[in-house]
């Protein structure tokens, strides 16, 4: 009997039902997920990292007042008519690359209750396929393929596969961190997960960042996961579950370039560094911000 062909991962979901209190009053009406970086929308580099991958299906889990992200990834005949008659065709491409980079799809997440409810909720969509779910705060710089390393490793070790991060001790309190046995110098197993250990207290200083490849029995351990910290069901638990029955889960050890939108400060810190690498901007404003440092000294 002939063996059953495992299709490789094509579809990713990203979470993007938060309320971005951190960011208001300017996430009041915009999604904070639209807030741009430099000139493009932070979901867009999500995106446009996942097609990069070959994940060109993308489901993204919206909540209340969260229409504009449908919005940014539809067609907008009317503006591209303009632009077209202006004979703006630079600003034409990058509009239409918008609509035109994956297959979107949207679902509510009808209450907040955590990531790992938010990933339930793609149930339906995902089926019996493994999945990534990549999340927002976290943008990867495209020239580090830190998804297309997972999809490697999932595809060599299977189960599911988690990115991780080597962070300070004192800052794992921010983080889900893992105990784990090396399997290569970027490659470990991991044995034990917890959501936001008190330091002293942390299995080790290699933090769980945005990125997942997860096997589809996710769901039924998020099934049976109950609340957790914060009581919402935590995707760290259900990771848990999955690693102490024994089923493979990985983590990839990144160490290339990461962007963190996800407070204030970070975020202005990501938009200065990929203004400075813009081919296009990056000269002019580097000259700038010397000047400008050099004057505030």
């Amino acid at each position: 009997m002939a063996q059953a062909t495992v299709r490789a991962p094509r579809k990713a979901v990203i979470p993007a039902a938060g309320l971005g209190t951190r960011f208001l009053p300017a996430t009041k009406a915009v999604p904070k997920e639209l807030l741009p970086v430099v000139d493009t929308p932070a979901m867009q580099y999500i995106v446009e990292e996942a097609v990069s991958a070959g994940l060109d299906e993308i489901l993204v889990i919206t909540g209340r007042g969260k229409d504009a992200i449908a919005d940014h990834f539809d067609r907008s005949p009317e503006l591209e008519a303009a632009l077209e008659q202006k004979g703006d065709l630079g600003r034409l491409a990058a509009v239409r690359r918008s609509g035109e980079l994956a297959s979107m799809h949207f679902v509510r997440q009808g209450n907040p209750l955590g990531l790992g409810h938010a990933v339930l909720c793609a149930a339906p969509y995902v089926g019996d396929e493994t999945f990534a779910v990549m999340l927002g705060d976290d943008l990867i710089d495209s020239r580090d393929p830190l998804l297309a390393t997972m999809l490697k490793v999932q595809s060599d070790q299977g189960g599911s596969v988690v990115a991780l991060l080597e962070v300070p001790p004192d800052q794992i309190a921010l983080y889900g961190a893992v105990a784990s046995t090396p399997v290569s110098e970027e490659l470990v197993r991991i044995t034990d997960l917890v959501e936001k250990p008190d330091p002293a207290e942390a299995p080790s200083n290699l933090a769980i960042i945005g990125r997942y490849l997860l096997a589809p029995s996710i769901f039924d351990a998020l099934r049976e996961t109950p609340p957790g910290r914060g009581g919402e069901i935590q995707l760290t638990d259900a990771l848990r579950a999955l690693a102490r029955s024994g089923e493979p889960v990985h983590g990839v050890v990144f160490r290339g370039r990461r962007y963190d939108t996800g407070d204030r400060l970070d975020y202005l810190r990501a938009v200065v560094r990929l203004a400075c690498e813009r081919a296009d901007l990056g000269a002019d404003f580097r000259a700038w911000l010397t000047e400008f440092v050099a004057g505030r000294s």
